[in-house]
């Protein structure tokens, strides 16, 4: 048989019952437009993830304790941030901000809220890609003095002071009052936290005013040193140069104390712990198109029952074991196809309804790409094809003589 005869014939069987083909259609479509949406919101949540963190910069890097280090809490501290831009030693760092981080309750007046409280030095500004929005940051002279200032984190400010200007208002950060000099601009959440929701303060006056420890030598510990190498091309070179200036510090022999890690290690690590998430997501949406051939299974196998004496008549008249088989596999993967081509549309209509719009308090981003459609469209015609073959073989080895005698 022709490709247009088969083609024609299965739309023509198909269409004598239209209620029952485009109710057996309907599971593939929800099924297809299921994977497409819930794949293109996985994928827009990784670019949104990936983006943010590229937005750092792409000379990033991130020292922090070993963690199988013993005393992770002392293997950093502040004289080695200060060591690290000694250009004799490093002259690819350009600049370093270590981070002194714990929680605290914040308040103003009746509100207030917990939240995550940083101690910084100026450069923090600079190097974690950080604007203010009022106000001015944290300076050197707060830093000496241990000044008991404060920039609130967007969000912070938001909560306790709601549309009103705070620079120049007092908040009490467990319990000792400070000052507020400024307002950082909001950033969103990211895979470092959610950025707006803080409070930074002078790196001394975090540790003299609000109780951190020292370390057995008796200096300031802190959580983490980000470093900007001079530019992209001297990643390497500054990794090198951080690893000798800490090893040098800490007299190590054998294993470092520390981890260097780039914003590419980071972005890696998370691709691929988003991928999964992806590749999880498509895997949930595609019960739907299994249930779907299902359907498409129970309708062909009606069909050939009910289609019997046609089946006797054909063979009757010489039609081929092959020419039953083939035409009743072409109208399951008719159904499946044309579901699945339904489906991506509305798919696609539905991820672009949900870019950018925000539902149950969560921003939806989604990435709609090509391949995506494909895959569904292709798995959508496997499934036809994979459960249209056994209606099709039973309807092909009926014997011609018992099915013209079916009533």
């Amino acid at each position: 048989m022709k490709i247009l005869t088969i083609f024609r014939t299965a739309l023509s069987s198909l269409g004598a019952n239209k209620l029952r083909a485009g109710l057996t259609v309907l599971g593939i479509v929800i099924g297809v437009a299921a994977v497409i949406s819930l794949m293109a919101i996985g994928r827009g949540a990784q670019d949104s993830i990936t983006s943010r963190i590229e937005s750092l910069g792409a000379n990033l890097l991130f020292v922090s304790p070993d963690s199988t280090s013993e005393e992770t809490t002392s293997t950093l501290t502040l004289e080695d941030s200060y060591a690290l831009i000694d250009q004799t030693f490093a002259p690819h760092i350009a600049a370093v901000a270590p981070e002194l981080t714990a929680f605290g309750q914040v308040e103003a007046g009746r509100d207030n809220t917990r939240t995550r409280v940083v101690g910084v030095t100026p450069d923090y500004l600079g190097v974690r890609n950080f604007d203010i929005g009022t106000g001015q940051f944290i300076s050197q002279m707060h830093v000496d003095k241990r000044s008991e200032v404060v920039v609130l984190g967007s969000q912070v400010s938001k909560t306790l002071f709601g549309l009103r200007n705070p620079v120049g208002q007092s908040v009490r950060i467990n319990g000792r009052q400070f000052s507020i000099i400024g307002v950082l601009e909001s950033r969103g959440g990211s895979a470092l936290g959610n950025q707006d929701n803080q409070v930074l303060v002078p790196i001394t006056t975090a540790y003299y005013r609000l109780g951190s420890q020292r370390t057995v030598q008796g200096e300031v510990s802190v959580q983490s040193i980000s470093v900007q190498a001079t530019d992209g091309d001297a990643i390497d070179n500054a990794v090198q140069e951080i690893a000798m200036v800490l090893r040098l510090r800490h007299r190590i022999i054998g294993e470092d104390d520390f981890t260097i890690t780039s914003q590419e290690d980071t972005i890696e690590a998370l691709e691929e712990t988003t991928g999964t998430f992806i590749v999880f997501l498509g895997a949930i949406a595609s019960i739907s198109l299994i249930v779907g051939g299902i359907g498409i299974m129970n309708i062909m196998l009606v069909t050939v029952t009910e289609r019997t004496r046609e089946i006797g008549i054909r063979k009757a008249m010489g039609a081929k074991r092959r020419d039953i088989l083939v035409q009743f596999v072409s109208e399951a993967t008719l159904l499946s196809l044309g579901g699945g081509l339904v489906g991506a549309i509305f798919g696609l209509a539905l991820s672009r309804f949900l870019d950018g719009r925000n539902l149950i308090g969560q921003t939806f981003q989604t990435s709609f790409s090509g391949d995506i459609a494909i895959l569904a469209l292709v798995v959508s015609g496997a499934i036809g094809l994979f459960f249209g073959i056994y209606p099709a073989v039973r309807a092909a080895r009926m014997h011609p003589i018992e099915a013209l005698r079916y009533e």
